[in-house]
């Protein structure tokens, strides 16, 4: 029978993966608020009165304002680290008239084109470093 320690050291492994957040049950917890936030966009009338006055609707929900900062800043990163899933996030970029490949490829620091060309040559090579701590 796996006990509580055994059960965190095996999620902070997660952590240890290299530009890869994984959507954990802590992370939900952390970002429920956020990922409502971002569900809310679905409704036409949500996401015109987002876009009149986003502070005056991003104030509106129980968010950190970390959180409501990296939506400000439109940080898709840094709302994944907060707790964002990205499938509820796409509610945001959507709402800015990104589409998926557009904001994604913000999130690797590439182009829309240079992400664009490595995800149909396969993606990201599996080689490379592998561990942040062990940096392999």
């Amino acid at each position: 029978m796996t006990g509580p320690r055994d059960v965190e050291a095996y999620l902070a492994e997660f952590e240890d993966i290299p530009g890869t957040r994984v959507f954990t049950a802590r992370r939900a917890r952390q970002g429920y608020h956020l990922n409502q936030f971002a569900m809310s966009l679905m409704k036409p009338e949500n996401r015109e009165r987002f876009k009149a006055d986003e502070q005056a609707y991003l104030d509106e929900w129980p968010m950190s304002e970390e959180q409501k900062q990296a939506v400000r800043d439109r940080d898709y990163n840094r709302l994944l680290d907060l707790g964002g899933n990205i499938y509820f996030l796409a509610k945001v970029f959507s709402s800015d008239g990104l589409s998926f490949l557009q904001a994604v490829s913000t999130m690797t620091g590439m182009s829309v084109e240079e992400y664009q060309a490595m995800m149909l040559a396969g993606g990201r090579s599996p080689e490379g470093v592998r561990s942040k701590k062990e940096e392999r």
